[in-house]
């Protein structure tokens, strides 16, 4: 396996999949298979030759997706079958999202399943007859091989086309029936706004109380997934003291911390280096699929930040803080962008670069610490792995180890410290898990709102840098009048921005407004706002389209309203338009807003964990929330004891601007108008329906006056 950066070089003579920016397209530049991007060139050949496209959708860091494609696409005879026969197209799902939100829920429809590698067949319309997932090289387990698929479809085309074509049009109706979206625009419907209101929330916590599992966090089985709406969702009803139960919001709180702290403890952590891995294959978040992606990482930094503001545990804010550092360290680019994800496979064997025995961990650190640090990170001869390996994980927590040990939690970390150094120093030697060069958007813009956390939280400026700098690199590689692009490698920026590149991005400067003095930040997140309005708004329906009225036209124009390892474009762009009408004072965001809320209706609570991020906006729609500038002259950082006074508990019903005197006009904000800092000195306006309370230059005051707020 190369190292982290490369993309393996295989023989044979290279596909047209070489001129390919994607990780993921070049690992299969060199397969025997006449491969095609998604592009013009494939879809005229299909018509004209009138040929069935087998379309095979997967991404850098899938472990099955390196499995197919050793056995089946690197086969000589399946190569030969699959170009006779076919119009062989590869598709990143990271780059063409849209093409994969339509053929998933085509594989949705047709096995009642889906995942990836995705594997579609399309007429040369770009309609679907067939589809499935994974398929093994030979008959097992109940799946056909892949080249008894192959030679089953080439058959139907041949003899049965008339049923093919049939077939195809059935299932592109229902895809169409799907993307007309979940109700329609109940604007003037009195009825739906009885949907809005804290009722709702509640149910969805109810519904979520049933699924949680309290012995080792998260909801249901295995194999499990971090949720990260959920646990935001239920953070913010855990501080509804006048609007809910005692023992709900109690309950809450307890999802939260045993799921953020199970996690925590878990070999889905990497106990090391930080960072998670992107689930867990048991119940007990032991044993992870060990690929690490960015945007996992980003959502999971954010939400324990937030865990430690609520709960003020130091182990919240350290796993935190490790995050921060793994993104750093291993998913920067030279530019101080980030790049996708890292494999889960090293040498050919999943988890191989993450695990330890005994004796390995014996002789990096030494008889006299080894048997005490295999005790608390649970490394047996047994193992709990594959190969008597084991994936570190604590048996307890930090703070029960630290008692144990009579030392402090903080002195526990000061003992652990040059030990694990000593064996990331040493693992560092191992062959690394491939690492996926691309740079994309939306996720990017994740990583941006958890640095920006992490200043709020931590105090430390190098992590405001980071996130000043990342979106920087996006400005200058990712934007071009005024639009953004979607992905960029090997130098270059390619696709159109989809919804989620636009509220993802717009979301994370409207975080950095909050920091930062900047007017760039706020009004660019207010003209891609407006932009997103103008050409992705459903103005039969209502609701927002994944792709722009200006991208190419596919089978279906689709949609994106559910919650699942990201938040759904829609929910991002629900609580910018709420955020942005308390900053800018315009009801039209927040009518926009509401309409996309009364289009959810029902499911917000019949099925929250797939709009958990909406119920957090409806949350936030609901309650009084706090209109803050903090003003001060340029150049002047002592404004930052009142703007870490403003965040040092969990509150999240405020919306924050943060402005110098010099452009405090130049913001496309009235909240900003005539502010000053008063006598020269940092000052904070606290305002609510745009009335502002008196101006507060001193940080006691701030405190009191914030508690009073509460």
């Amino acid at each position: 396996m190369a190292a982290i950066g490369s993309t393996e070089t295989r023989r044979g003579t290279p596909n047209r999949l070489i001129n390919e920016t994607s990780t993921y397209l070049l690992q299969h530049a060199h397969n025997p298979v006449d491969w095609y991007p998604w592009g013009k060139e494939a879809l005229d050949r299909a018509k004209k030759e009138e040929r069935p496209i087998l379309l095979s959708v997967g991404y850098a860091a899938c472990h099955w997706c390196h499995v197919m494609e050793h056995e089946s696409f690197e086969n000589e005879d399946t190569a030969a079958m699959m170009n006779s026969h076919f119009i062989n197209i590869k598709v990143d799902r990271e780059e063409r999202t849209d093409i994969d939100e339509i053929y998933m829920k085509a594989v949705q429809l047709m096995t009642g399943h889906g995942g990836w590698p995705m594997t579609v067949f399309l007429t040369p319309e770009l309609k679907p007859f067939f589809a499935g997932t994974y398929f093994p090289p030979v008959d097992k387990h109940g799946m056909p091989s892949f080249q008894r698929v192959l030679l089953g479809i080439h058959t139907a085309w041949k003899d049965r086309r008339d049923e093919v074509f049939e077939s195809a049009a059935d299932i592109t109706d229902h895809l169409k029936k799907l993307e007309i979206g979940i109700g329609s625009d109940t604007s003037d419907s009195e009825d739906a706004d009885t949907i809005l209101r804290m009722d709702t929330i509640a149910g969805a916590i109810g519904r979520l109380m049933s699924r949680f599992d309290s012995k080792w966090g998260g909801f249901g089985g295995a194999p499990k997934f971090p949720h990260t709406f959920s646990l935001m969702l239920a953070m913010r009803y855990a501080i509804r003291s006048t609007e809910t139960k005692a023992s709900d919001r109690l309950e809450c709180k307890q999802m939260v911390v045993t799921t953020l702290e199970r996690m925590g403890m878990g070999g889905i952590h990497d106990q090391l280096a930080g960072g998670f891995a992107r689930y867990s294959v048991d119940r007990q978040w032991l044993i992870p699929h060990f690929e690490k992606m960015l945007y996992d990482n980003a959502l999971l930094c954010s939400t324990y930040f937030d865990a430690f503001l609520l709960t003020g545990r130091e182990y919240f804010k350290d796993v935190a803080e490790g995050i921060l550092q793994f993104a750093a360290n291993e998913l920067r680019t030279e530019d101080g962008a980030f790049y996708s994800s890292l494999d889960a496979d090293s040498e050919g064997e999943e988890g191989k670069f993450y695990v330890w025995t005994p004796d390995q961990i014996r002789e990096v650190v030494g008889d006299k610490d080894a048997d005490w640090l295999l005790n608390i990170y649970n490394v047996t001869d047994a193992g709990n792995f594959e190969h008597g390996t084991s994936a570190l994980n604590f048996k307890k927590t930090p703070e029960e180890v630290a008692k144990e040990n009579n030392i402090s939690y903080e002195e526990l970390v000061q003992r652990l410290e040059p030990l694990k150094a000593k064996l990331l120093a040493k693992r560092a030697e191992r062959i690394r898990p491939g690492r996926d060069e691309k740079v994309l958007t939306s996720w990017n813009s994740l990583m941006i709102s958890a640095y920006v956390d992490g200043y709020r939280v931590t105090h430390k400026k190098e992590y405001l840098d980071e996130a000043r700098t990342a979106a920087n690199f996006i400005f200058e590689n990712l934007m071009v009048n005024g639009k953004l692009l979607r992905t960029w490698g090997q130098g270059k920026a390619k696709l159109d921005g989809y919804l989620d590149d636009y509220s993802y991005f717009a979301q994370a400067l409207l975080d950095l407004a909050g920091v930062d003095a900047d007017p760039r930040w706020f009004n660019t997140a207010v003209s891609l706002t407006d932009h997103m309005l103008a050409h992705f708004w459903d103005k039969e329906n209502g609701g927002l389209y994944y792709t722009s009225d200006s991208h190419e036209e596919l089978i279906v124009r689709p949609k994106n309203h559910f919650d699942g390892s990201v938040p759904s474009g829609a929910s991002v762009a629900l609580m910018n338009l709420l955020r942005i009408e308390k900053l800018t004072g315009k009801d039209s965001y927040g009518k926009s807003a509401k309409t996309i809320l009364r289009l959810y209706g029902d499911y917000l609570m019949k099925a929250p964990s797939e709009f958990a991020n909406s119920l957090c906006a409806l949350d936030f729609s609901l309650h009084q929330i706090k209109e803050i500038v903090v003003v001060h002259e340029p150049g002047d950082q002592k404004h930052t004891e009142l703007l870490f006074a403003l965040n040092e508990s969990y509150d999240p019903d405020k919306v924050v601007i943060v402005a110098d005197s010099k452009s405090v006009a130049n913001f496309n904000s009235p909240l900003t108008r005539d502010r000053v800092a008063v006598d020269g000195k940092p000052t904070v306006y606290i305002c609510e329906n745009y009335t502002c309370k008196q101006p507060i230059v001193d940080v006691e005051e701030l405190r009191t006056a914030l508690k009073k707020e509460k």
